[in-house]
């Protein structure tokens, strides 16, 4: 760095501006190997940019390649063309942004390069790129410096591509299919929508404890009520809670909520949503995730939840005790000590039967115990009309046919408080208002995108398709 640093002020001394405000391209990379044919045979001249990756050569001819967002790009520089201006590049390195001017030919080798006639530094690089940057394949520097991983790793640009044309696609095929798109409160006095902690904060202006919101779904009820029948929103969502392979506090989610419909037109919807995503992205119907495939084929497959969770235990998890349920738990490694009981049942439904549905899966009619926000099941007291959707082993979506009673919804919210459930502390008394006013029945879903993008996309992490992964802070022995 220190190098680099002399390097700057005697460019500076020799009347350079290492930082320059612009540079007027004419042609991005890509667009000149588009367009060799063209460019070679009129001579035309161009102008192009980007970082020097690589140089090679000595004497009075050097070769560097450059890497803008498009490609790669050969540049050929020859003291006899660039005269006095060609001993400049001494003091260029590695990292450092420069623009070209100058035409297009193929070398011996059969490589469109440009023979430059005269250059500028865009941008002095002053840390050099981390030592054997070309693939850089350190996990820990990846996600804590997301910028090198890009520079290094294009197929790291291109996943992050990927998943900005599939939330796009998301959106085109809800639009089409007469949603809406709407934003509700990041901050909120009562969360709600889901069990989970919260992360608190403190609004000055109001002086009251503020929390970032856990879920859409209470705001996007309240529009349906008040008269809209689609509705979703992608929006950014926030648990105070573990960060794992599948877990980050900061996560995107898709949430929608359609009047007039319940649990099995939302199926319908979600069906149809992932064959667009499949037929609008380029991808085959086949999708492997972590070395395993699957094949997607409407209607996809349907699992009952109690049903498939019985057939494990061996006892009907409805009417089973506590202590029961307590044993099983033990017997298969999980910590239920702290938890209520329908989370104890469910934590025992994703060791025993989720992560083995590899095939894309519509788990349905859950326990009423686990599910406060869903409508009892028509033909079952004891269950809701509630879905998961599951794609190797991974819960992608929760969708409900909606609870509009809002008696009923008064006496779950009481109930999650007398139990402790996570997070509960309250119940949000102007959403029971709401639902006084009257709701429509309505189905709704909450789509995760990052889990989405994961499976579709072959990434074996969450974080591998976060820009910005949530990260302890870093030591301040190695800044």
């Amino acid at each position: 760095m220190e190098e680099r640093l002399r390097k700057l002020e005697k460019l500076r001394e020799l009347g350079v501006n290492p930082y320059p405000y612009t540079f007027d391209r004419t042609h991005t990379f890509r667009q000149i190997k588009e367009n060799f044919e063209a460019l070679s045979q009129t001579e035309e001249r161009i102008n192009t940019c980007g970082r020097v990756i690589t140089v090679r050569g000595h004497g009075k001819t050097l070769f560097a390649t450059l890497t803008d967002e498009s490609d790669r790009m050969q540049v050929y520089l020859r003291k006899d063309k660039l005269g006095e201006r060609f001993d400049l590049f001494q003091y260029y390195d590695v990292g450092d942004f420069m623009g070209i001017g100058g035409v297009v030919f193929k070398t011996k080798t059969g490589e469109i390069t440009v023979l430059v006639d005269d250059y500028v530094l865009l941008s002095k690089s002053l840390r050099p790129l981390p030592e054997k940057w070309h693939g850089l394949r350190d996990i820990e520097m990846r996600y804590r410096k997301r910028y090198l991983d890009l520079i290094a790793n294009t197929e790291v640009r291109e996943i992050f591509r990927k998943r900005t044309r599939l939330i796009n696609l998301m959106r085109q095929f809800l639009d089409g299919q007469g949603f809406i798109e709407v934003e509700t409160p990041v901050l909120q006095a009562i969360y709600g929508g889901a069990a989970a902690y919260p992360f608190k904060t403190y609004y000055n202006a109001l002086e009251q404890d503020m929390f970032l919101r856990i879920a859409d779904e209470l705001y996007l009820k309240r529009l349906i009520v008040g008269g809209y029948e689609k509705v979703y929103e992608v929006c950014r969502d926030f648990r105070n809670e573990g960060v794992d392979r599948m877990h980050n506090p900061e996560f995107t989610m898709l949430e929608l909520y359609q009047a007039y419909t319940d649990y099995n037109g939302i199926m319908d919807l979600v069906e149809q949503m992932v064959e667009y995503l499949l037929a609008e992205s380029g991808d085959a119907k086949k999708i492997e995730f972590v070395d395993r495939e699957i094949e997607f084929n409407r209607p996809f497959k349907r699992v009952k939840y109690v049903d498939s969770l019985n057939e494990k235990l061996g006892l009907d998890v409805l009417s089973a005790r506590e202590s029961e349920i307590d044993e099983h738990c033990e017997q298969n490694g999980i910590d239920y000590k702290k938890l209520a009981h329908g989370s104890k049942i469910d934590k025992l439904f994703s060791e025993l039967v989720q992560k083995n549905l590899i095939e894309p899966t519509f788990v349905i009619d859950y326990p009423k115990v686990i599910s406060p926000l869903a409508k009892t099941h028509r033909d079952d007291d004891r269950l809701v009309e509630r879905f998961e959707f599951i794609m190797f082993g991974v819960e992608i979506a929760n969708a409900f046919s909606e609870l509009n009673d809002p008696v009923e919804q008064r006496k779950r919210f009481e109930s999650q408080i007398a139990h402790k459930e996570e997070g509960i502390r309250e119940i949000d008394e102007d959403f029971i208002q709401a639902l006084e006013h009257g709701m429509p029945p309505t189905g709704g879903i909450g789509i995760g995108i990052d889990r989405l993008c994961m499976v579709l996309l072959n990434q074996p992490s969450i974080r591998d398709v976060i820009l910005f992964p949530q990260l302890r802070k870093e030591s301040k022995e190695n800044p």
